[in-house]
């Protein structure tokens, strides 16, 4: 039988991110084509971490800058080794080439952190001249084009590392369109490199199931709050947003859900206003099919958002912003609305809750996206038929890929001693 070992960021909690929710079909995938799973992290084991051990999957707690890391790969022997975000490529690759090159190794992105980080970058510089909190949580969402984005990008450290850990794998799961155009077009990073991997399942609550138009009620928002764009976008609704909505509907709820709220989420708190910050939701797909309309400005970001699939899924027409909807609708109609500033968001939502025809007809657009865009192709196959091309053709492919090979031969150089250092000054 043939092993996976997956190095997590994080303990999967497919309950709380889309992050989660996504590693878990990647673990299913490769259970369901007979591998062995194994998933070792050197985090903290978390509070709504998913329970791999009843999936058949084995659990490792590993060390950083340890090398018990590699008496444990020796031993193990994986096939394939898939990091969990360009962070754990730096940690561990090394130590996989030195043990056990041999591996297939796969960076799974999540989503592009660089090109996050730079929207990031963009909309606090333009935060830095405003007055006061509730201009500066009022400023729209960054709409900045591909070449203003690689100007941005192309300096910053975070870009330069995680391109490189994309040249040093095998392969680079992609989740979005956008972000291979990105690359390829800008960065000159090898298609062969990259694979378009979106959400593997698409599945919909049966639509005999959903409550109706009548039965449903209130706003929601929902992400987890250690995530920034979804921090981020609380903050624009509860300055620039929802004044709107309540001065046109005064007894409007916005339900705000998301794990590990921090207190000063919860201080928002606020009934009289209809601000209703709930936290944790233990069934997202039940809070989200309740609602009306789901509320989701994000100002930056990237990747494909969970909480708008899952709005699609449960049939909730959403509000969000052109980031927000980046690469989940291949150009078919928005399952709701896209806007960009406070006012046309507002808009947009007061008449989807009032609505009844629009909101229907931004029901049916959300499903066409799901049966047209996301479930064009069997994306597992893809995956798997990929990875058994690489497995038989390793040595060409990467002789093929020359600034990955001299990218591992310096990075691990200096990544390898750091690391014995640190290994050393611990004991």
């Amino acid at each position: 039988m043939k092993k996976l070992l997956i190095i997590g960021y994080v303990w999967p909690e497919p309950k709380s991110s889309a992050a989660g929710s996504r590693m878990l079909e990647l673990i299913q995938l490769f259970l369901a084509s007979s591998y062995q799973v194994i998933f070792a992290s050197a985090a903290a084991l978390s509070e709504h971490r998913t329970d791999l051990l009843s999936l058949g999957v084995l659990e490792k707690s590993i060390e950083l800058n340890s090398s018990s890391f590699n008496d444990f790969l020796a031993e193990l022997k994986p096939d394939v080794v898939l990091f969990d975000r360009f962070f754990t490529e730096e940690q561990f690759a090394w130590r996989v080439e030195q043990v056990w090159p041999q591996a297939l190794r796969i960076l799974d992105t999540e989503d592009l952190h660089s090109l996050r980080h730079a929207r990031h970058q963009l909309l606090k510089k333009i935060q830095t001249n405003t007055a006061n909190e509730t201009e500066r949580q009022s400023v729209a969402p960054v709409l900045a084009a591909s070449a203003e984005l690689y100007t941005c990008m192309v300096e910053d450290d975070v870009t330069q590392r995680e391109i490189a850990a994309i040249y040093r794998c095998d392969l680079t799961l992609m989740i979005s369109r956008f972000e291979i155009n990105l690359l390829t077009e800008y960065f000159s990073v090898p298609k062969q490199l990259l694979h378009y991997c979106p959400f593997l399942t698409v599945n919909t609550v049966e639509p005999s199931t959903l409550p109706l138009f009548s039965e449903r009620q209130h706003f929601i928002s929902i992400g987890n709050f250690r995530h920034e764009p979804n921090w981020d976008a609380v903050l624009y609704l509860k300055h620039a947003i929802w004044p709107l909505i309540r001065a046109q509907l005064p007894q409007a709820e916005l339900h705000i859900y998301g794990a590990y709220p921090p207190p000063k989420a919860t201080q928002m708190h606020n009934p009289k206003h209809g601000f209703l910050v709930k936290g944790w939701a233990g069934d997202a797909l039940q809070v989200m099919q309740d609602a009306r309309v789901c509320l989701a400005p994000l100002r930056f970001g990237a990747g494909i958002k969970g909480k708008l699939m899952d709005a699609m899924r449960t049939a909730t027409p959403s509000v969000t912003t052109e980031i927000g909807a980046e690469a989940m609708s291949g150009g078919l109609p928005w399952g709701g609305a896209v806007e960009n500033s406070a006012v046309a968001i507002a808009d947009a939502a007061v008449q989807l809750h009032a609505d009844e025809v629009f909101w229907q007809k931004a029901q049916q657009q959300g499903r066409e996206i799901l049966t047209q865009y996301f479930s064009q192709e069997n994306y597992a196959s893809l995956l798997m038929a990929r990875i058994k091309s690489l497995q038989n053709n390793l040595i060409e492919e990467r002789q093929q890929n020359f600034v990955g090979v001299m990218l591992r031969h310096h990075l691990h150089k200096s990544t390898q001693y750091m690391s014995q250092w640190i290994e050393a000054k611990n004991k």
